[in-house]
This record gives structure tokens, C-alpha cells and sequence, in this order.
């Protein structure tokens, strides 16, 4: 098994090269998210620009949640939190916010406008690596779990 730095590295380096699209076609952070962690893809288009109209939380962020409670939470819809996805979702959001420009929940709109065009050079590079950081923030709390997928 991989370090735990290699895992992160490695989940990483996958979800950028998903959301930047030059090996492979572009996906919305929220897809190249899902699909770093083998998860399906399909709810996670909702987040796309922030809840697809760009005012809602930013959709790699909301993604970086879901995965945790789609990877640690109780699959009792009745159950309690599960322990560990209440630690993992407080050790997400203390490991990326000093890595996001503005408040976690901030809206993709006002994350994104000072970097110009959506699909502009400069903000794509933003998002993908916005979607790395929440990756590596997301593979920590799952090392630290005892959750990976390696």
C-alpha cells in the first residue's frame, strides 16, 4: 500500500488531470471529484458552477462533503452521524479553507468573476486546482479514516 502522502498525491494529480480535460475530456469539479474516489458521477452534475447557476456554494467544495458522507456515512438513513465522517468533514474543512480564496461557502460566481471568462485560461486553472486541493483534503481524512480505496 501506498504512502499516506503518495495516496494523497496520487488522488490528487487524478483530479486535476480529470477537471483540466487535456488527456481526457473536461468534467465539472464536482464529476472529476466522484470519479477520483470511484463514486458515480451522475448527482454530482447538480454541483456543476455551483449548483449549474453559479450562485450556490462552489460544486468541488460541496463534492468534497458529499464524498465523505457517501465514503463515511452510517448506510442506516435512520442512524446517527457516524463518528467518523463527523471527524473526517471537520478535518476537510480545517485542511482546505487556509488552501480557497474566500470563505468555504462562498459562491462559485464570486469565487470565480476576478479570474475572468468561465472557460478562460486562468480560471480553469483555478478550479482544477481547487478540485486538487479538495481531492488531497478529501483523500487525508479518509487515510486518516482507514478508508481508502488502495
Amino acid at each position: 500500500m501506498a504512502s499516506r502522502e503518495a495516496y494523497i498525491a496520487d488522488r490528487r494529480a487524478e483530479a486535476e488531470r480529470l477537471y483540466r480535460g487535456e488527456e481526457t475530456p473536461h468534467r465539472s469539479c464536482g464529476i472529476a471529484l466522484a470519479e477520483t474516489f470511484g463514486c458515480p458521477s451522475r448527482p454530482y452534475q447538480a454541483l456543476r458552477k455551483g449548483g449549474i447557476t453559479g450562485d450556490g456554494p462552489c460544486g468541488a467544495i460541496q463534492a468534497g462533503v458529499l464524498l465523505l458522507g457517501e465514503l463515511l456515512g452510517d448506510p442506516d438513513p435512520t442512524g446517527p452521524v457516524a463518528p467518523a465522517l463527523r471527524d473526517a468533514v471537520a478535518q476537510f474543512r480545517a485542511e482546505l479553507g487556509p488552501a480557497v480564496r474566500g470563505p468555504l461557502e462562498q459562491s462559485c460566481n464570486l469565487r470565480t468573476e476576478p479570474l475572468g471568462p468561465f472557460m478562460g485560461e486562468k480560471r480553469r486553472n483555478y478550479c482544477a486546482t481547487l478540485a486538487g486541493d479538495v481531492a488531497a483534503a478529501v483523500a487525508a481524512a479518509l487515510w486518516d479514516a482507514g478508508r481508502t480505496s488502495d
